[in-house]
Formats: C-alpha cells, structure tokens, sequence
C-alpha cells in the first residue's frame, strides 16, 4: 500500500536527524503538535522518519549490537504514518533489512542517499552515492524488492538525498534516481560540498519539479533546507510547487512545531518580521497563535528527558544535553541554567534543577 498517494498536499515531514528525532523526541511531537483537523483526523507531521539505521549492522552484528540498532526502529502508533531510514552500498543487505522493516510494521523505506559524516560515506553509502548511481539505482531495486512495493501487501519506498557532491549535479542526479521510481524524492537544496553552511537553494527545488513533471514520473518531490515554520514551509511550497517539505532543524527544543495554532515567542518574532507575514500587521500575526509559556517549555523538557531514559536506557545521557540547548535559550536566566543542566546526570537532577529556576521566577 502507498499511503503517500492518500496524503493531502501540501505534505508537511518530519526530518531524520541522528540523535535527535529519535522514538522519545517523536512522542513528544506527535503529542504536542496534535491537533484536530477539520474532517475530524489528528494532525501533526504528515510522516515520520526514525533516525538512520545501517542495514549492514541488522544483517551482520552481533546479538547485542543488533538489539541497539533496533532500539532505533521503536516506534508507537501515534507516531504513523512512520518510515524506516537505512543506509548501505550492498543491495544484498539493503533487501534483507527492507524486508525486516516491513516485517516490523513500517509504512515506508527511506534510502539515505545524503548524509555528509566521513564515516558513512567511507562505507560508499550517505552523499557517496551521489558519485556511484548505478550503485545508487541497484540499493533502490533491493530496497523495493525487499519492501514488496509493487505488492498489494508492500510498502512504498523513498529517497533523500542532495543537489550534488562537489557541485549542483540535478540535471544528471535526478533523473536517474527517477529511473527507479521511488514514491518520493526528498531533495536536500544544498550539495554535500555546502553541508549547511550556505542558504538552501530552493530554487533548484523549483527545478527538480520541472525535470520531474517533464519525466512523466509519479514520484513526489519533497524540498528540504531552512525552513523555519509551516508557514514558512507553504510559502515554499508555493514557490517551488513542491509536493511538500521536510522541516528539520526548526523542530530543536520546539515538539510544537507541528501545531498550526501554537508558537514559541521567538517564532512569533521571527514571522512578524519576515515577509512570511505578508500585508497582515505584526498584531494580526501575533493573535493567530497561542504562545507556548517559559514554565510550559521547561515542564516538556523535562517530560522528554524522562521518556529518553525510559525508552533508551542504554544510550549516553548527553545525547539529551543538545536538546537542552535548544530548550533553554532566549528568556532571562537561560544561559545559568543551560550551564547548571550540562552538569545533570539524570532526569531527577534535571526535574530539581527546573523547578528551583521556576520557584526563581514566582517570587519576583
């Protein structure tokens, strides 16, 4: 089944970020993004995406390394539709994990075709498999064959990947991805080259949607990079005529991001100054949303601290250190008690320390 063609457009993701969006950090923002949409559904992120998972680890590790790796492929109900992120240069594996991935119930396969770490590409999968499409175009018929995609009982697979390596090679690049037939092309609007150092180019987007409507193909096209806010991701939407877009930094320390009425302060600023705004006035801007506050912001963290130790016990507690940074920033006291919770070990310690910094702000 390929629930993507029951979506409607424009289709709103959420990214794959390793140690980030992580099981925890996804029940969290499949809880407080909730909302109700008007034909009575509860909306959120269209679809999730785990973190990625190499396929040549679930073939080949040990007992106990494979009990990590599928500690990376929990996921709850609430969290649907939710897609399965792998990586690898051997078809073999790649049919193998697909398989494994359908078996535990995903609705999709995602092939990572655009991560930049040294380490993965080393292994000629992530960004590497920009330079080797025939590669590229064998690891998305394995994935396929092992998702039974053009079974009744199959699941739909998709590709992320980037502008180019070195330089922008769209022209080349996309058409042979499209070769395959994915149902949808996530494309990252930067080369591996840029990493994210330059203003995603949502203009080649733009291009990608051209080259694929010139293709006949059927394959969605789902623009990533900078995109601030849902408002943000429909104007680019607009732009462009993508299918959709994939937000992902703009989601650190923010599980509301999904929520089309609720808002940090800080976005709220954000918009009343960017021509997101369009002719409303910075009044009109402000009413739309309710205002995420300080003591709410904090209670989350907590909450998503005490999830990651339930669901992950195994994984360093640091991994939620970053997440902190992103909590805990822009209000008076931030930069004290970012410093006090770099020193916390566990979520007690963090709960205690919260509460002292929100006991501070009643009694002035």
């Amino acid at each position: 089944m390929n629930f993507w063609n029951d979506l409607p457009k424009p289709i709103f993701v959420l990214a794959p970020m390793a140690d980030v969006t992580d099981a925890p950090f996804r029940r969290m923002i499949a809880k407080y993004s909730a909302h109700e949409r008007a034909d009575g559904t509860v909306g959120g992120p269209d679809v999730m995406w785990t973190e990625f998972v190499s396929a040549d680890g679930l073939v080949r590790a040990t007992p106990e390394g494979k009990e990590k790796l599928m500690a990376d492929l929990i996921y709850s109900e609430e969290e649907r539709p939710i897609v399965a992120q792998l990586f690898t240069s051997n078809p073999e594996h790649m049919e193998k994990a697909a398989r494994l991935c359908l078996e535990l119930g995903f609705d999709g396969i995602d092939i990572n075709m655009g991560c930049p770490d040294k380490s993965i590409e080393k292994q000629g999968c992530g960004a590497a498999m920009i330079k080797n499409p025939q590669n590229a175009k064998e690891i998305i018929q394995a994935a396929k064959q092992g998702a039974k995609m053009r079974e009744p009982d199959g699941i739909p697979v998709s590709v992320k990947t980037r502008l180019g390596y070195n330089h922008d090679a769209l022209e080349e690049w996309l058409p042979a991805i499209l070769e395959e037939a994915p149902a949808v092309l996530t494309l990252h609007a930067r080369t591996r080259k840029e990493m994210s150092k330059v203003p995603a180019n949502w203009d080649r987007v733009k291009r990608a949607v051209e080259i694929r409507n010139k293709l006949d193909s059927e394959t969605l096209i789902l623009g990533n990079g900078d995109a601030l806010s849902l408002a943000d991701a429909e104007a680019k939407v607009d732009a462009t005529g993508a299918d959709g877009v994939m937000l992902g930094r703009s989601i650190f320390g923010n599980p509301w991001l999904f929520h089309p009425l609720k808002s940090l302060p800080e976005q709220i600023v954000l918009l009343e100054t960017s021509s997101l705004a369009h002719s409303s006035s910075q009044a009109e801007v402000s009413n739309k949303f309710e205002i995420i506050t300080l003591e709410e912001r904090l209670r989350v963290m907590v909450e998503h601290t005490k999830l990651f130790v339930e669901l992950l016990p195994f994984k360093n507690f640091s991994v939620m250190k970053k997440h902190y940074k992103a909590y805990v920033n822009t209000f008076p006291g931030a930069v004290e008690l970012r410093a006090a919770l770099m020193e916390k070990n566990s979520p007690a310690e963090v709960e205690e320390e919260v509460e002292l910094f929100l006991a501070t702000l009643t009694t002035k």
